[in-house]
């Protein structure tokens, strides 16, 4: 973003100017780089300068107009030269081996200098002129349709390098150790501020962590004794805008050597390649907003280093280094070995906040199923079993819980005045979602006048006929220390035709007092509350038949869409039996693991009507916990099944065959796929051929049923599935009959099979149930159809 801003695409008439008008300024492609380097753009694979940063003289002692239309060798030297292409044409990330250490001859004086490389890849529609004749791919990283452009980075190395790329990791190998020895979060901070401060030299460095609004505050500092400490200080998202914390994640350090800097722009303005200009998010000397160098100046900092914090690739946390006597510039080497620290704190978080989740996870979820058994004794009131211990209060800990269901109501934890609950109760049917919630129950719905210090968090689970669940936190009064005012935006002054905007100049400590807040509900305590509303939905049908409305919701919960990969085709159906009850013991399951395969259940629980599909609800949910993100293969998944069977006291039997479709990269290529599966005591699967062949997946010997014993013996098979192969996987209801043994029936069914090969697989699964079942099924059919590498995609 220039100083200077005039009025017209970037501020409407009569717009208010603060620091939101800074999200919009592209702040990846500024034309210019900062000059404590110079950059080169070269067309590959002539390796000829199509666009040079205007200060290449300071460097490489050639003029910038004389250097464009040149091959490199002609501007930097013929072996330095040669450096660069070598790394540029092995295969690989480029950044792997950054820098590239070479030395120019600045009029017959050696120069050390670091080269940093990575390419600029675009779309072929943006080059409004060919490249030269392409070469074979460089590095592998050019898709068809695109073109590169090679970024060439040189910075001065001034006095020896301290280490190279390669040793980065001996360079930080002590701190990796006590990261590794860390007991608690504030010790993996405390350890990582120090380290970087140690290896980069900077006055000051801070962990800064992101709220859910990317507020983000200082966690743990390092810091010359002089300093004034930061610590525990809060800064708005606005200091650091969207495209801002978007670049942070593709490009994980941002050092600013001296932010008094005069900007180096790039010649000629648009590469010449595209007519655009050169996208630098990955450029380690892009140059940054002046408003951004502004408010570090208001700061009072003369450098500043950045390094990216993440969590599923997305931003939580920055390492925020500032020097204050001068500029300062750490080598690239340094600068790695800070980013590989980063990258490791990184690690330790998610790995210490997924350990930690799964702990808490694992308590709920036995929590879960105890109250999920206990809902089904219709001898004891439902709400009575949920308020008691362990109750609901400790799946979702709260101030305050309100069942009221099947005409009963009642309250554990702090009581609640009943029209207060009636009216949030109301409230929260009227939102049309199965799962209720807010943190701020006084700013979003104020017409209800309901008391922050009764009830300031709402969680709701509304139920049919007017039924529901109610959880509620009290307002949480707190301070929030923040650098600065974070709601004092009015930074703009209109000088004449023009509008300066210029970032806050005061971070004093300001204190503010956040109320009409609760403690803010979890993504997993949501996702809880949602198969709790499931399992209540099923105790609700079991205690009574007449909630039909119930039965169906509880249906469509449990027997979900299948996942839509590219290279499966789905069709699921559930066929109920001809009674009066609209569930069954029978279900189906499919999910994507997080290793890519994909996992398939068929499942029978032994038994008819309400009881069975509570005991199929319970164990759906179980099998699912263990086998999500199990390294387990189906039998380890089966066997696991029966121990937690067992040590939950789950007094059903059933019959299951779990499997998983796998495919490696080779495999893949050789269009072929692999199915794993274990078989607990269900019919087999029937594979059909893509020659229209059919083949009955059996399993010898026959293995128990899930819940006979704790110690059954449990086996995998595998079978190498060709590429359009379509599996069928179904309960006993669609081959068993009083007329018709059960081998029959999968002769029958496997013929019938073979007469519907190459037709969609909705129309394929209900033509099979057309032919097989008569008018009135005897009993439940649950059925799983998955083709291989459909080619209609």
């Amino acid at each position: 973003m220039t100083d200077q801003l005039q009025s017209g695409p970037w501020l409407a008439p009569g717009e208010v100017v603060d620091l939101t008008n800074c999200e919009r300024e592209p702040i990846h492609v500024p034309g210019s780089i900062q000059p404590r380097g110079v950059l080169l753009a070269l067309s590959e694979p002539d390796m000829v300068v199509r666009q040079v940063s205007r200060n290449l003289a300071d460097v490489v002692g050639v003029a910038w107009d004389d250097a464009l239309g040149r091959p490199l060798a002609e501007v930097v030297g013929m072996v330095p030269a040669q450096a660069i292409a070598r790394s540029a044409r092995a295969f690989g990330d480029l950044r792997e081996r950054n820098p590239v250490e070479l030395t120019l001859d600045c009029d017959g004086t050696p120069c050390p200098v670091d080269a940093i490389l990575h390419r600029a890849v675009h779309s072929a529609e943006e080059a409004f002129r060919p490249l030269a004749e392409p070469g074979p791919p460089v590095s592998g990283q050019v898709s068809a349709g695109s073109v590169s452009t090679l970024v060439v980075e040189l910075e001065p190395a001034y006095g020896p390098r301290p280490f190279s790329f390669p040793n980065t990791y001996q360079a930080v190998r002590g701190t990796i150790g006590e990261l590794n020895r860390a007991t608690s979060l504030q010790q993996l901070y405390d350890i990582t501020a120090e380290a970087v401060r140690t290896l980069t030299g900077f006055d000051r460095v801070m962990v800064y962590r992101y709220d859910a609004d990317y507020n983000g505050e200082v966690v743990a500092e390092a810091k010359l004794p002089e300093l004034n400490s930061f610590l525990g200080l809060h800064y708005p998202a606005s200091d650091i805008p969207a495209q801002a914390r978007a670049l942070y994640e593709k490009n994980w350090i941002r050092l600013i050597s001296d932010v008094t800097y005069t900007p180096s722009p790039l010649e000629p303005v648009d590469l010449p390649a595209t007519g655009r200009p050169l996208d630098l998010t990955y450029s380690t000397l892009r140059s940054v907003s002046p408003i951004h160098c502004e408010y570090l100046q208001n700061m009072g900092v003369r450098a500043s280093m950045s390094i990216s914090l993440l969590r599923d690739d997305k931003l939580w946390g920055l390492i925020a280094c500032h020097h204050y006597s001068g500029s300062h510039a750490p080598p690239y080497a340094t600068r790695a070995a800070a980013e590989f620290l980063g990258s490791t704190l990184s690690l330790r978080l998610v790995d210490r906040a997924e350990d930690e989740e799964h702990r808490r996870a694992l308590q709920v979820r036995s929590t879960m199923a105890w109250l999920t058994a206990a809902a089904l004794d219709e001898d004891r009131p439902l709400a009575e079993t949920l308020l008691g211990r362990p109750g609901l209060l400790d799946v979702v800990p709260a101030d305050s819980v309100v069942v009221a269901l099947q005409g009963a109501t009642g309250t554990a934890g702090v009581p609640l005045p009943a029209e207060v609950v009636h009216a949030i109760a109301g409230w929260a049917a009227g939102q049309g979602s199965d799962v209720v919630h807010t943190d701020r129950l006084p700013l979003a719905a104020p017409q209800l006048d309901v008391p922050a210090d009764l009830a300031c968090g709402v969680l709701a689970l509304p139920l049919p006929d007017g039924q529901y669940v109610v959880w509620t936190r009290r307002e949480t009064v707190h301070s929030v220390d923040w650098g600065g005012d974070p709601h004092n935006k009015a930074i703009a002054e209109r000088e004449g035709d023009t509008v300066r905007l210029s970032p806050r100049k005061s971070f004093d400590r300001w204190r503010e007092t956040v109320r009409n807040r609760s403690e803010d509900w979890s993504p997993a305590q949501l996702s809880e509350v949602g198969d709790l509303r499931t399992n209540l939905l099923e105790a609700l049908y079991a205690r009574s038949r007449r909630v039909a409305q119930a039965a169906l919701t509880l249906q469509r919960s449990l027997l979900s869409e299948p996942p839509d990969p590219d290279h499966l085709e789905f069709a699921v159906r559930y066929v109920p039996a001809a009674r009066e009850a609209q569930v069954g013991g029978d279900w189906y399951d499919v999910f994507q693991q997080p290793d890519g395969a994909t996992a398939l259940v068929i499942g029978d629980v032994v038994g008819h009507d309400t009881e069975a599909a509570a005991c199929m609800g319970q164990l759906r949910g179980l099998l699912r916990g263990i086998s999500y993100d199990s390294a387990d293969s189906p039998a380890g998944v089966l066997t696991r099944l029966d121990r937690a069977m067992d040590g939950l006291q789950l007094k059903t039997l059933a019959s299951l065959v779990v499997a998983r479709l796998e495919q490696t990269p080779d495999e893949f290529e050789q269009g072929v796929t692999r199915l794993r599966w274990s078989n607990a005591g269900h019919p087999p699967p029937v594979l059909l051929l893509p020659d229209g062949s059919t083949r009955v997946l059996t399993a010898d010997p026959a293995e128990m049923l899930v819940g006979v014993h704790v110690d059954a013996t449990r086996r995998d098979h595998v079978v190498t599935l060709p590429r359009g192969s379509t599996l069928l996987f179904y309960t006993d209801g669609l081959v068993e009959r009083r007329d018709q043994v059960f081998d029959v029936g999968i002769d029958r069914l496997a013929a019938e099979l073979s007469t519907l090969a190459g037709l969609p697989m909705t129309e394929l699964a209900d033509q099979l149930l057309d032919r097989l079942l008569p008018e009135r099924a005897e009993d439940d059919v649950a059925l799983i159809a998955v083709r291989l590498n459909r080619q209609d995609r």
